[in-house]
């Protein structure tokens, strides 16, 4: 495909030895043009003619605002995106911002994930076209600016040759970071809500914000026409075609949502891989690790953090402090800013030759006091390990089996005939408190929290009182510890039930429980990963089925991986339920259509602990 490239704006003096050329339309293949920003070193105000490498971002959130690009915890700086770029072009790059398709300054209409492959393609195809240019382009940048890196990637444009993909870029969004076990990640729909009031007219943008989103949330599913987001169509319509398409099929292939299909011709380029265990995108981040990694000409580097999204120079989250080494500069010896610096001078200029590639660096959680700190926080520490693969290659299985007696113990059932049942009502949910979590605002918020109600939680109408004390919640633990226990790998919990309805979920939480203490004097449940599965998918995502009368069957709940020390005195925890809302939609057990439903009904859901039908948590232990 040709491209006439675009004639350059005049050039702005931003610095005297950097230029802008702001609001520079490319063309895309359909016509569209898209608003980009290219920044240049100059000398006395005219651009430097020598071909340099490029850094390359697009972004949904504006070419002119300020990422979240937080230095480090000695020195907590947010950088705008003109300043980042006068940063790095002072390090001898061409900085290119682009705003995305149908946002801010850019043509077109705003279609989420779906047009970044084939826009980004054509970016780099006008990139690379450019004097300027010596055909070598790193791209970065976090959440959905990663997702608009593994799209572009997915297409092999010319060019590419570094990438930096931090927190996002879908594996297969079905299974991360739009659904999970089938069920609908809410999170979703907030991020709709407030992204609907940006880049759009006045009076549009005024009735979005003028809904009430917290009631909004009580009236769930919502359907075309009956949203808060009913007043800009663009986001309506992407948004329930998200929640309502149902079946794993060729609407969740397309380029942008599932890289997964794109892994046997990936392109060979050099990649940072970065996410935390409190973050929207573990299993996204760890599955292209895993499928992308062992290649001489493709090196890797994964980081996992103990952060929300993110939130990399902070250390606590949620109500937990992480200790001192959670800053990303505690296990690298140097902030996010200038780790990429190296990564992008190695790969785009060849300098750097130390900088790490094909390592592992995972922060194990857990390994602090358990006092309240000065703050008020649980002191839940952690520190930095190092490896060279994922799963960590010493990691050996830990099998906890459910027990009747809601026990957890490493001994299979002993019961021939043993289950335990529950009514789940859709009317009344689990309350979501804490967990990997973004984009919830003002609904719900990610991290580490006591598993205990309380009013800053949406949902909770008990404060103070235990999510297991719920009759539907199904709490299952060990014996106290009798030595500290580190796991760190997936998380799986394989459920053997049955339900009387024709659909409904199972949810599962890992928690790690420290015993009662001066400054917690009922101790503290914290959640360190949870997951759900939706049973009509039991045969497969691509085939849903509704359950039939009286079937029992074997399902397979994934929780995000992670990584915890469960430290001696203290038990390892798992709550199963139906719900957890508001991270995910709730089932209303009717087995109509995802998303259409408008009637509930109570589903009595059942999960045996048997000797030949073992309900057990499946975890990786490691030695450290």
């Amino acid at each position: 495909m040709n491209f006439i490239a675009n004639k350059l704006t005049p050039a702005t003096e931003v610095a005297g030895d950097v230029i802008v050329h702001r609001n520079v339309m490319i063309a895309m293949r359909d016509g569209i043009h898209l608003a980009t920003d290219i920044y240049r070193p100059a000398v006395d105000g005219v651009p430097v003619e020598t071909a340099l490498p490029v850094i390359l971002e697009r972004t949904p959130y504006n070419k002119a605002g300020t990422p979240r690009t937080e230095l480090s915890l000695k020195n907590p700086v947010s950088m705008s995106r003109p300043e980042l770029a006068i940063h790095l072009v002072r390090k001898g790059y061409i900085v290119i911002w682009q705003d995305c398709r149908g946002r801010y300054d850019s043509e077109g209409h705003f279609t989420k994930y779906l047009s970044e492959g084939e826009d980004g393609y054509d970016t780099m195809v006008w990139v690379e076209a450019q004097p300027w240019n010596n055909s070598r382009i790193g791209t970065m940048g976090l959440s959905y600016d990663a997702h608009t890196q593994m799209a572009l990637a997915c297409l092999n444009p010319p060019g590419l040759s570094a990438m930096a993909v931090d927190s996002g870029g879908f594996s297969n969004a079905f299974t991360c970071g739009i659904r999970q076990g089938g069920a609908f990640e809410l999170k979703q729909a907030t991020w709709a809500y407030h992204r609907a009031q940006e880049g759009t007219d006045e009076r549009t943008a005024a009735a979005v914000a003028d809904e009430d989103l917290a009631y909004w949330f009580a009236q769930m599913p919502w359907t075309k026409g009956r949203s808060p987001v009913r007043w800009n169509a663009e986001y309506e319509n992407y948004l329930l075609e998200q929640w309502q398409s149902g079946t794993f099929n060729d609407f969740w292939k397309k380029v942008g949502i599932y890289a997964a299909g794109y892994y046997e011709t990936f392109p060979k380029v050099p990649t940072i891989f970065m996410s935390s265990w409190y973050d929207a995108y573990v299993t996204t981040t760890l599955e292209n690790f895993t499928a992308l990694k062992g290649d001489a000409e493709r090196p890797l580097s994964l980081i996992m953090g103990p952060w929300t999204h993110g939130n990399r120079s902070r250390t606590i989250f949620g109500d937990v402090d992480f200790g001192a080494d959670a800053v990303f500069d505690g296990q690298v010896d140097e902030d996010w800013l200038t780790y990429r610096e190296k990564w992008f001078a190695r790969y785009l200029k060849d300098e750097h030759a130390h900088q790490q590639a094909d390592r592992v660096h995972i922060f194990l959680m857990g390994t602090g006091q358990g006092n309240k700190t000065e703050a008020g926080h649980l002191n839940h520490g952690g520190r930095w390990i190092e490896g060279t693969d994922w799963p960590l290659p010493d990691a050996e299985p830990l099998n906890l089996y459910l027990q009747k007696d809601m026990s957890l113990s490493e001994k299979l059932p002993e019961q021939a005939t043993a289950s335990i049942s529950y009514d789940f009502d859709p009317a009344n949910p689990v309350p979501t408190i804490g967990g990997s979590l973004t984009s919830g605002e003002p609904i719900f918020t990610g991290g580490g929290f006591n598993q205990v109600e309380a009013e800053q939680f949406y949902g909770c109408t008990r404060p103070g009182l235990p999510l297991t004390a719920r009759h539907d919640v199904l709490s299952f633990e060990t014996a106290p510890l009798e030595q500290d226990t580190a796991i760190a790998g997936p998380v799986e919990i394989e459920l053997w039930v049955s339900t009387d309805a024709p659909d409904t979920d199972f949810t599962a939480k890992l928690v790690d429980v420290y015993p009662p203490s001066a400054d917690y004097p009922r101790g503290y449940a914290l959640n360190i990963t949870d997951g759900i599965f939706r049973v009509r998918y039991r045969k497969g995502f691509d085939k849903p089925e509704p359950v039939a009368d009286g079937e029992v069957f074997k399902i397979t709940i994934s929780p995000f991986a992670t990584a915890n020390m469960f430290k001696k005195g203290h038990r390892i925890r798992l709550d199963i339920s139906s719900s957890n809302f508001p991270k995910y939609d709730v089932n209303p057990n009717t087995g109509e259509p995802e998303g259409t439903s408008h009637r509930k009904q109570i589903a009595v859901n059942t999960v045996f602990v048997e000797h030949d039908r073992p309900s057990v948590l499946k975890l990786s232990k490691i030695s450290v």
